[in-house]
């Protein structure tokens, strides 16, 4: 799997899930830290583009680089704070795009809501027309 990663600035949450991500052997891309709404737009663009099969963000709360990610036609970015949400967002939401706060995200939780993000294969079909309704959004804008 083709993973690009970014975040706006340093932390053990983002080196744990690139550590992580590296020894399973997926292909990683980690951008230069950046402002976020700048590393948003290159993760997000890099995925919409097919460059990156997901993308992984990092900023102090999510909130920032989520938003931003989430003006890129084509990319669904879903901030997850457990796995539970995780999972959620790649079953029911087909996210492509995995959020996480630099600051109240511990390594631990960062590790199981990954592992629980790529545990997913594909959405679940009941929620097709669901997808695709967002899918319309990208191009009514």
């Amino acid at each position: 799997m083709r993973i690009v990663v970014g975040a706006d600035d340093e932390g053990e949450v983002m080196d744990a899930v690139v550590d992580g991500r590296e020894q399973r052997g997926h292909e990683l891309t980690v951008l230069p830290r950046d402002l976020w709404p700048d590393v948003a737009q290159q993760v997000a663009e890099t995925v919409a583009r097919g460059d990156a099969d997901q993308g992984m963000l990092f900023c102090w709360t999510g909130t920032g680089t989520s938003m931003a990610a989430n003006k890129v036609p084509g990319v669904r970015a879903a901030l997850a704070w457990d796995p539970w949400i995780a999972e959620g967002a790649r079953r029911w939401n087909d996210a492509n795009v995995l959020v996480m706060s630099l600051k109240r995200t511990s390594p631990e939780d960062a590790r199981a809501i990954v592992h629980a993000w790529l545990g997913v294969d594909a959405p679940d079909p009941d929620e097709q027309q669901n997808i695709a309704r967002l899918a319309e959004l990208d191009t009514a804008r």
